[in-house]
Protein backbone atom coordinates (compact mmCIF):
# COMPACT_ATOMS: atom_id res chain seq x y z
CA UNK A 1 0.00 0.00 0.00
CA UNK A 2 1.11 3.68 -0.92
CA UNK A 3 0.05 5.72 1.80
CA UNK A 4 1.36 8.58 3.35
CA UNK A 5 1.68 9.08 7.42
CA UNK A 6 0.97 12.37 8.02
CA UNK A 7 -0.70 15.17 10.42
CA UNK A 8 -4.36 16.10 9.43
CA UNK A 9 -4.60 19.98 8.14
CA UNK A 10 -7.07 22.17 10.19
CA UNK A 11 -9.33 22.32 6.70
CA UNK A 12 -9.63 18.62 6.73
CA UNK A 13 -12.39 18.55 9.13
CA UNK A 14 -14.72 17.22 6.98
CA UNK A 15 -12.73 14.20 6.33
CA UNK A 16 -11.76 13.80 10.02
CA UNK A 17 -15.54 13.55 10.72
CA UNK A 18 -16.17 10.99 8.44
CA UNK A 19 -13.39 8.48 9.86
CA UNK A 20 -14.57 9.07 13.09
CA UNK A 21 -17.90 8.35 12.30
CA UNK A 22 -16.42 5.31 10.13
CA UNK A 23 -14.61 4.39 13.26
CA UNK A 24 -17.92 4.30 15.56
CA UNK A 25 -19.51 2.11 12.99
CA UNK A 26 -17.58 -0.39 13.37
CA UNK A 27 -18.33 -3.46 14.58
CA UNK A 28 -16.04 -3.50 18.09
CA UNK A 29 -16.77 0.28 18.68
CA UNK A 30 -18.60 -0.30 22.07
CA UNK A 31 -15.23 -1.70 23.71
CA UNK A 32 -12.88 0.05 21.56
CA UNK A 33 -13.89 4.53 22.01
CA UNK A 34 -15.63 6.44 24.55
CA UNK A 35 -18.12 7.79 22.42
CA UNK A 36 -20.61 6.74 20.15
CA UNK A 37 -21.99 7.02 16.57
CA UNK A 38 -25.77 8.66 17.32
CA UNK A 39 -23.87 11.25 19.95
CA UNK A 40 -20.71 11.98 17.05
CA UNK A 41 -23.32 12.34 14.01
CA UNK A 42 -25.34 15.33 15.87
CA UNK A 43 -22.10 17.18 16.82
CA UNK A 44 -22.25 20.33 14.49
CA UNK A 45 -19.67 21.36 11.75
CA UNK A 46 -18.18 23.60 14.88
CA UNK A 47 -16.90 20.80 16.97
CA UNK A 48 -15.88 18.79 13.91
CA UNK A 49 -13.82 22.28 13.09
CA UNK A 50 -12.33 22.97 16.09
CA UNK A 51 -10.94 19.24 16.65
CA UNK A 52 -9.52 19.25 13.41
CA UNK A 53 -7.54 22.52 14.32
CA UNK A 54 -6.77 21.51 17.26
CA UNK A 55 -5.26 18.31 16.49
CA UNK A 56 -3.53 19.90 13.25
CA UNK A 57 0.17 21.42 12.75
CA UNK A 58 -1.28 24.62 13.65
CA UNK A 59 -2.91 23.31 16.41
CA UNK A 60 -2.01 23.95 20.10
CA UNK A 61 0.38 21.43 20.24
CA UNK A 62 -1.96 19.40 22.90
CA UNK A 63 -2.75 16.97 20.24
CA UNK A 64 -1.89 15.52 17.06
CA UNK A 65 -4.12 13.30 14.79
CA UNK A 66 -2.33 11.13 12.27
CA UNK A 67 -3.93 9.57 8.99
CA UNK A 68 -2.77 7.10 6.07
CA UNK A 69 -3.99 9.12 3.64
CA UNK A 70 -4.30 6.66 0.14
CA UNK A 71 -2.77 8.11 -3.41
CA UNK A 72 -6.49 8.93 -4.27
CA UNK A 73 -6.71 11.61 -1.15
CA UNK A 74 -8.85 8.85 1.01
CA UNK A 75 -8.05 8.28 4.51
CA UNK A 76 -7.26 4.44 5.75
CA UNK A 77 -6.12 4.98 9.28
CA UNK A 78 -6.40 7.39 12.29
CA UNK A 79 -4.26 7.66 15.49
CA UNK A 80 -4.55 10.60 17.62
CA UNK A 81 -1.92 11.93 20.66
CA UNK A 82 -2.55 14.16 23.65
CA UNK A 83 0.11 15.30 25.56
CA UNK A 84 -0.37 14.82 28.87
CA UNK A 85 1.70 16.86 31.72
CA UNK A 86 0.79 16.17 35.61
CA UNK A 87 -0.15 19.63 36.35
CA UNK A 88 -2.83 19.60 33.47
CA UNK A 89 -6.68 18.22 33.34
CA UNK A 90 -7.34 14.38 33.68
CA UNK A 91 -8.96 13.71 30.49
CA UNK A 92 -9.18 9.53 31.16
CA UNK A 93 -7.74 7.34 33.38
CA UNK A 94 -5.04 8.23 35.90
CA UNK A 95 -3.50 11.47 36.42
CA UNK A 96 0.35 11.89 34.26
CA UNK A 97 2.77 11.12 36.93
CA UNK A 98 5.37 12.20 34.60
CA UNK A 99 4.77 14.15 30.59
CA UNK A 100 3.70 11.59 28.58
CA UNK A 101 1.57 11.21 25.50
CA UNK A 102 -1.25 9.35 25.47
CA UNK A 103 -2.71 7.74 21.75
CA UNK A 104 -6.34 7.41 21.19
CA UNK A 105 -8.75 7.00 18.65
CA UNK A 106 -6.81 3.89 16.48
CA UNK A 107 -8.88 2.96 13.82
CA UNK A 108 -7.81 1.66 10.26
CA UNK A 109 -10.71 0.62 7.78
CA UNK A 110 -11.48 -3.22 7.45
CA UNK A 111 -9.95 -3.46 3.87
CA UNK A 112 -6.49 -1.90 5.38
CA UNK A 113 -6.17 -3.91 8.35
CA UNK A 114 -2.98 -6.27 8.21
CA UNK A 115 -1.59 -4.09 5.67
CA UNK A 116 1.06 -2.56 8.25
CA UNK A 117 -0.52 1.01 8.58
CA UNK A 118 -1.43 0.51 11.86
CA UNK A 119 2.24 0.18 12.85
CA UNK A 120 2.67 2.60 10.45
CA UNK A 121 0.37 5.13 12.60
CA UNK A 122 2.09 4.12 15.83
CA UNK A 123 5.09 4.91 14.51
CA UNK A 124 4.54 8.39 13.69
CA UNK A 125 2.65 8.91 16.40
CA UNK A 126 5.52 7.62 19.27
CA UNK A 127 8.29 9.36 16.87
CA UNK A 128 6.09 12.51 17.25
CA UNK A 129 5.91 12.02 21.24
CA UNK A 130 9.45 11.77 21.36
CA UNK A 131 10.18 14.81 19.14
CA UNK A 132 8.57 16.88 21.56
CA UNK A 133 10.89 19.43 23.32
CA UNK A 134 8.62 21.19 25.70
CA UNK A 135 7.85 18.77 27.58
CA UNK A 136 10.16 16.55 27.14
CA UNK A 137 7.84 12.64 27.17
CA UNK A 138 9.13 10.26 29.58
CA UNK A 139 6.13 7.73 28.50
CA UNK A 140 3.63 7.14 25.66
CA UNK A 141 0.62 5.39 27.22
CA UNK A 142 -2.73 4.33 25.90
CA UNK A 143 -5.62 2.06 27.35
CA UNK A 144 -7.21 -0.94 25.95
CA UNK A 145 -10.86 -2.34 27.17
CA UNK A 146 -10.12 -5.85 28.82
CA UNK A 147 -12.41 -7.37 26.03
CA UNK A 148 -10.53 -6.10 23.23
CA UNK A 149 -7.56 -9.23 22.63
CA UNK A 150 -6.94 -8.13 19.47
CA UNK A 151 -5.52 -4.57 19.84
CA UNK A 152 -4.31 -5.75 23.06
CA UNK A 153 -2.09 -8.27 20.87
CA UNK A 154 -1.36 -5.18 18.63
CA UNK A 155 -0.21 -2.75 21.43
CA UNK A 156 2.22 -5.84 22.91
CA UNK A 157 3.82 -6.79 19.63
CA UNK A 158 4.54 -3.02 19.10
CA UNK A 159 6.12 -2.61 22.10
CA UNK A 160 3.72 -1.21 24.88
CA UNK A 161 3.45 -2.82 28.19
CA UNK A 162 0.90 -3.70 30.64
CA UNK A 163 1.46 -1.24 33.67
CA UNK A 164 -1.20 -3.13 35.62
CA UNK A 165 -3.11 0.00 36.07
CA UNK A 166 -6.56 -0.47 35.51
CA UNK A 167 -9.85 1.91 35.36
CA UNK A 168 -13.78 1.95 35.07
CA UNK A 169 -14.59 2.84 31.37
CA UNK A 170 -17.28 5.26 32.13
CA UNK A 171 -21.15 4.80 32.27
CA UNK A 172 -20.01 0.53 32.68
CA UNK A 173 -18.59 0.46 36.23
CA UNK A 174 -18.59 -3.16 35.66
CA UNK A 175 -15.48 -2.76 32.94
CA UNK A 176 -11.86 -1.84 32.58
CA UNK A 177 -9.29 -0.46 30.98
CA UNK A 178 -5.64 -1.71 30.88
CA UNK A 179 -2.87 1.09 30.62
CA UNK A 180 -0.59 0.21 28.04
CA UNK A 181 3.15 2.05 28.03
CA UNK A 182 6.40 2.33 26.19
CA UNK A 183 8.94 4.26 27.58
CA UNK A 184 11.16 6.83 26.34
CA UNK A 185 14.26 5.15 25.02
CA UNK A 186 17.92 5.91 26.86
CA UNK A 187 19.59 8.43 24.88
CA UNK A 188 16.81 10.01 23.58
Amino acid sequence: MDHVIRTIRAEEWEKSREIRLAALRDPVAHIAFLDTYEAAVERPGSFWRERAEGASESGDGGTRQFVAEAPDGSWAGTLSVLVERPSAEVRFGEVASVDQTHIVGVYVRPEARGSGLTEELFRAGVEWSWSLKEPVVRRVRLYVHEDNARAAAFYRRFGFVATGERVAVPGDTGARELEYEIKRPAGL
